[in-house]
């Protein structure tokens, strides 16, 4: 007989020591788990019998000290999932969440693919105004609220009839380096490891890049001891919401561009003012340079107005140094033994990409990079779904 998820959630929450608050005797949070799910589990349609649950998960005490996890899942019955063999865990990478890079496309083409998909926000997607704990918003303090959500994925879905498999973890852009990292210091929950055009370490012949990151990483830390802990989002928010109201006018951000030749230049020239590789373009643009190739131009001003407003400054800076070489975690790519899929873009991450899958210890090792794609287009490109979905859930279903 399958469950139904609420009740299940409410049960498998109460088996996760984050569930509550630090101070609180998880023995005793059954109640306050029935109010945390009448207060932030919301259950919406996405299409046919596909339905996306979310839940806040309180995490500690502090100004943000909570989680949004998310579930995309085909349904049998309302709040009943269809039980599942492969789930995956979807981690967002910079200004992004779940719902603004997954919900539109990929979430709902890997459930319908039968991947019961489950994603984590991390703390600082959901801060507003307050931002008083962003100094301990630590790539340490992210593995752990990861291992909260995939053990409460792990557990629900045992309670809910899909059995007790470890789930895939799938990252895109810092997602994926952060998936990296978890596989490599921690890596119980997970099964099988899938990066999507991003890396955990540079190739003897990026020593350029490496070397760049050395110094953004010191840089970034100097700004965090000296108070400085959000990386605020405003200007791809206003870069976003230019162009969709305003492409013509000025810009204000880079005069005397319009707003729509600022955007064209932001993402399509992105390695101009941030080369993570020589090439790096949050989308391709089209051959004469006026258009996006491959995503259609309202999508990528919605991707981009819909960032969080804040960022975790340490955050960005032990990832830096963890590229680096002299990152906060002990993390030897050595240690993940798990199937690992590399998903790269070529006019991004793309082949730079590879190097880091040569470093792990998997036997099981597939490697695809999709021609004259941007970063971006991986998720937004109308021919995403056949160049970059389909391969993602063709390994995931054997993996």
């Amino acid at each position: 007989m399958h469950r139904s998820f609420a009740p299940c959630l409410a049960l498998a929450c109460a088996l996760v020591p984050a569930c509550a608050t630090d101070d609180t005797d998880v023995s005793s949070t059954t109640d306050s788990v029935s109010q945390d799910l009448s207060l932030g589990f919301h259950r919406e349609h996405v299409t046919g019998d596909i339905y996306h649950y979310t839940l806040t998960l309180p995490v500690g005490r502090t100004a943000n000290a909570a989680i949004r996890v998310h579930r995309v899942v085909r349904e049998l019955a309302p709040f009943v999932p269809r039980p599942t063999a492969h789930a995956a865990m979807l981690l967002h990478g910079d200004f992004a969440d779940f719902d603004s890079i997954f919900e539109p496309g990929l979430a709902p083409y890997l459930a319908a693919n039968n991947t019961d998909v489950w994603g984590m926000d991390r703390r600082w997607t959901l801060a507003t105004t307050d931002i008083s704990d962003f100094g301990t918003m630590s790539v340490a303090q992210e593995l752990g609220d990861l291992k909260t959500a995939l053990t409460l994925a792990r557990a629900t879905r045992s309670a809910d009839g899909s059995g007790t498999g470890k789930l895939a973890l799938v990252g895109f852009s810092h997602g994926a380096q952060l998936a990296y990292i978890y596989a490599a210091a921690d890596g119980s929950q997970i099964g099988s490891l899938a990066a999507l055009d991003f890396f955990a370490a540079y190739s003897p012949a990026d020593a350029a890049l490496q070397a760049a990151s050395c110094d953004n990483s010191a840089f970034e830390y100097q700004l965090v001891a000296g108070g400085t802990t959000d990386s605020p989002n405003d200007f791809f928010i206003q870069a976003g919401s230019l162009d969709e109201t305003a492409p013509n006018d000025v810009s204000p951000i880079d005069p005397p561009m319009t707003n729509r030749e600022f955007m064209l230049f932001l993402l399509g020239q992105t390695y101009q003012f941030a080369p993570i590789t020589p090439d790096y373009r949050l989308l391709q643009l089209s051959a004469d340079g006026n258009s996006f190739a491959h995503t259609p131009e309202l999508t990528a001003d919605h991707w981009l107005e819909q960032a969080p407003p804040h960022q975790s400054m340490l955050e960005a800076a032990d990832l830096d140094a963890q590229l680096c070489g002299n990152g906060p975690i002990a993390a030897p790519l050595s240690n993940i033994r798990v199937p690992l899929f590399y998903l790269g873009a070529e006019g991004a991450v793309g082949a730079h990409g590879l190097y880091t899958t040569t470093q792990v210890s998997s036997t099981d090792v597939t490697t695809r990079i999709v021609p004259n794609y941007g970063h971006g287009d991986l998720l937004f490109a109308t021919t995403a779904q056949q160049l970059a979905w389909q391969p993602l859930a063709s390994w995931l279903a054997h993996h």
